[in-house]
């Protein structure tokens, strides 16, 4: 009698080596302990050991309890809709920088970052949501192409056309935010479009004076402060006070905010890239995170020339949670 594991054993190598299990006549055993020569007078088949297995498995399978419908979150979000640095009117030309921008493209990678962004954020609950508007989004401040300070820009199209396209850009933007939560704009003014981006700002407040769930703070204060939950909210362009001013200034400028809240963070632009700082107070008290956001602008030629190329392309995002501050960063590369 040929026993299971014997049985097994004869299946195992006629697979290996392609023989019929029903031509073995007998064949030889050979263990540690034994070897025996054993006459196949009830050849196993493939099925009956198979059978024989799937038994044995289902005896150690274990049972697992059914879910419970999981509990949905509930704790409310903000969303931060932050796009840095666009320079509209910006002039970048691939066979000088390797990239192509000019006002069309700069439209079109704006847009399509922050409806990425949206697509990014539907995990969580989101019932406000906070947009940054400034930050260079005009290239130049007026008609003779340089930025307000007089630095002179390779620029496409006239300053008209690209205010323009701004702000129909910011019209559009704004236009299906709501359509997910209400907004609240915060203006930084920059050092490319000082004069400009303010105009820009104040001619949106204008269009949307009639839309309850959209509010402005168009001031021209280089530093702006918002509250959402535990979470303190710093926005500033970042060509202005140094970086390790910035936690003192908040403090002093915004005592209250400072007290009030657990989380702070300062998200600040200008130099085209990311970094992160971070300053904790003694006795693991919550401190503050700088964070410099990524652009979707290219280098244009002065920028080639200095070799200040390869950051990557991006807009970026925030998520807050209503009690414990940040949760999550959203990046859409372009």
């Amino acid at each position: 009698m040929v026993t299971k594991t014997e049985q097994e054993a004869l299946l195992r190598e006629c697979e290996k080596f392609g023989i019929d299990v029903s031509d073995v006549k007998h064949f030889w055993h050979k263990s540690k302990r034994i070897s025996m020569f054993v006459v196949a007078q009830n050849r196993p088949t493939y099925e009956a050991v198979r059978d024989d297995i799937i038994t044995d498995m289902k005896k150690f399978a274990p049972k697992y309890p059914k879910i419970q419908q999981r509990k949905p979150i509930t704790d409310k979000h903000l969303l931060v809709v932050d796009p840095a640095d666009i320079h509209v009117g910006k002039l970048a030309l691939k066979k000088e920088t390797g990239y192509t921008y000019n006002i069309a493209t700069a439209v079109k990678m704006v847009v399509e970052g922050v409806y990425g962004l949206l697509q990014k954020a539907q995990g969580f609950p989101v019932e406000r949501i906070l947009l940054v508007v400034g930050n260079d989004v005009l290239h130049v401040d007026g008609p003779h192409r340089t930025t307000t300070g007089g630095t002179p820009q390779d620029t496409d199209g006239q300053w008209w056309q690209a205010f323009t396209a701004a702000r129909k850009l910011y019209v559009r933007l704004i236009e299906e935010l709501r359509t997910h939560a209400p907004v609240d704009v915060v203006y930084n003014p920059s050092n490319h479009d000082y004069v400009s981006g303010y105009m820009l700002v104040d001619a949106l407040s204008c269009w949307f004076h009639t839309a309850k769930d959209v509010t402005f703070d168009p001031h021209i204060a280089h530093r702006k402060y918002y509250r959402y939950g535990n979470s303190l909210i710093a926005t500033t362009h970042g060509d202005g006070a140094k970086n390790a001013d910035m936690p003192l200034l908040i403090a002093s400028e915004e005592p209250k905010l400072w007290a009030q809240t657990r989380h702070r963070y300062i998200y600040q632009h200008h130099v085209h890239h990311r970094t992160k700082i971070q300053w904790q107070s003694v006795k693991d008290y919550p401190g503050i995170t700088l964070t410099t956001l990524r652009s979707p602008s290219a280098p244009d030629g002065w920028h080639d020339r200095k070799g200040f190329t390869g950051n990557p392309q991006a807009i970026e995002g925030f998520v807050h949670s209503i009690k414990n501050g940040q949760v999550a960063r959203l990046t859409h590369y372009l």
